[in-house]
């Protein structure tokens, strides 16, 4: 693995065509600067080769299903280089953006940084977040919450949100390795939520950078089915039993 490359863990459920996708946006516009640890979370043809994108892939097959966390962890293990990426494989990229977040990463003391996320329309999702609490959630199950009660205003300058969304990550290599990576005890939702208020209790920052951008093609595969929505609840209330509380 090149020290001067960023690691990048892209996991699939069933969406390799997502994947590759992907993988052909960073050979158009990050070849040089990105490897990729490729997690099949179950077995799934490819309709691509790992060798043709002109940098190098490293593919992990699963034997059996695995949650977020411990998928990105287990790539993490194979990352050399001091920043490494987590990126969902419906994301897709009109520009290299690590230039610019890797920037972001080496000021200060952010421990993870994010672009900004839009839909495929253009228009910026709420990608950066407020910690939620009992009070939040509730507003928002009845949809009584008001949009800045969660998230924030996304404008041209960085900030600092609570928490960025699982869906692009760039953490500092050595961020990650001190917090302990993702916590896996939560299977499907929560752990970009967790890990930023560990993040931020290490003493590290966590930013948003606009300038960077990247689209979301989503699969809101919580908003469709029971039990995605019942491992979400699941997952926030575990965050709100425990790491919440240091917070506070």
């Amino acid at each position: 693995m090149n020290l001067h490359r960023v690691c990048v863990s892209v996991v699939s459920h069933q969406q390799a065509q997502l994947a590759g996708n992907l993988l052909r946006d960073m050979a158009a516009f990050c070849r040089d600067c990105v490897e990729v640890v490729l997690t099949l979370n179950a077995d799934e043809p490819l309709p691509f080769r790992t060798d043709e994108f002109g940098f190098p892939v490293r593919l992990i097959v699963n034997t059996t299903p695995r949650g977020f966390g411990a998928n990105h962890n287990a790539a993490f293990g194979w990352c050399r280089g001091e920043s490494f990426c987590v990126l969902n494989p419906d994301i897709r990229l009109a520009a290299n953006p690590f230039l610019v977040l890797g920037e972001e990463l080496a000021r200060g003391n952010a421990g993870v940084v994010a672009p900004r996320i839009v839909d495929p329309h253009g228009r910026t999702e709420d990608s950066a977040r407020r910690f939620p609490t009992f009070i939040s959630l509730a507003a928002k199950a009845i949809g009584r919450a008001r949009r800045l009660d969660y998230d924030y205003d996304v404008g041209s300058a960085p900030l600092s949100p609570d928490w960025v969304a699982g869906m692009f990550m760039l953490f500092r290599t050595a961020a990650f390795r001190a917090v302990r990576g993702f916590d896996e005890r939560y299977f499907l939702y929560y752990e970009d939520v967790d890990i930023c208020a560990r993040l931020r209790m290490a003493g590290y920052d966590v930013r948003l950078v606009p300038e960077a951008t990247a689209t979301h093609e989503a699969r809101r595969a919580s908003r469709r089915e029971w039990r995605y929505r019942a491992w979400h609840a699941q997952s926030a209330l575990r965050f709100l039993l425990t790491a919440r509380r240091t917070l506070l």
